[in-house]
């Protein structure tokens, strides 16, 4: 298997069309798509947001990454990451991720978003990468600091749901020279 990135206990490849069962098991459960503004999915959802990320990544140029989480020890689809890239001119991305609830907890959501803000920094030479995640959704707040970024605010009824109502986000982002230090202090652990 060919991956993109390489963590210590997951690998990260470009989605091809036959991971939509394996995602679907996940995006299909109510529990998961709690704090989005998407789902729960139909197979119809599933299939039909495969074909979309498969066909963002034939964009020239490029700018949405999406790949899926493969569980190493396992070999195992166990979430998607993705960057997108929000502003070419001023170099800025956005990132998300989603685990599969038997994987919550463990630290899967930490890495795979630690990988991918590496991406976007060494790979897509970016400044800013911000995330936005439900202001309910604790452990999602947990891995975005974890993984270096600020808290910057709260968007007011930032995104439309499913359900008709809206949603506030808070808002965390991450410059290249904080990602920078932050590499330098890890290897300094080292």
């Amino acid at each position: 298997m060919t991956y993109i990135l390489v963590g210590p206990r997951i690998g990260l490849r470009e989605l091809v069309e036959s991971d939509w069962s394996a995602i679907h098991d996940y995006a299909s459960k109510p529990i998961v798509t709690k704090y989005q503004p998407w789902g729960p999915n139909t197979k119809e959802d599933t299939k039909a947001y495969v074909q979309e990320v498969l066909k963002d990544a034939a964009h020239d140029p490029r700018t949405r990454f999406v790949f899926a989480i493969i569980q190493l020890e396992e070999e195992r689809l166990i979430g998607a990451v993705e960057i997108n890239i929000r502003d070419h001119f001023n170099l800025e991305g956005e990132i998300g991720y989603i685990i599969h609830p038997e994987y919550w907890g463990q630290g899967y959501a930490t890495e795979a978003a630690s990988l991918i803000l590496d991406f976007g920094f060494a790979n897509l030479r970016l400044h800013r990468v911000f995330a936005t995640c439900d202001p309910n959704n604790i452990a999602s707040s947990k891995v975005l600091e974890k993984i270096g970024m600020y808290k910057e605010g709260i968007l007011r009824e930032h995104m439309r749901l499913r359900s008709g109502g809206w949603r506030d986000s808070s808002l965390y982002s991450i410059l290249e020279r904080e990602w920078i230090l932050r590499i330098h202090n890890a290897l300094q652990l080292d």
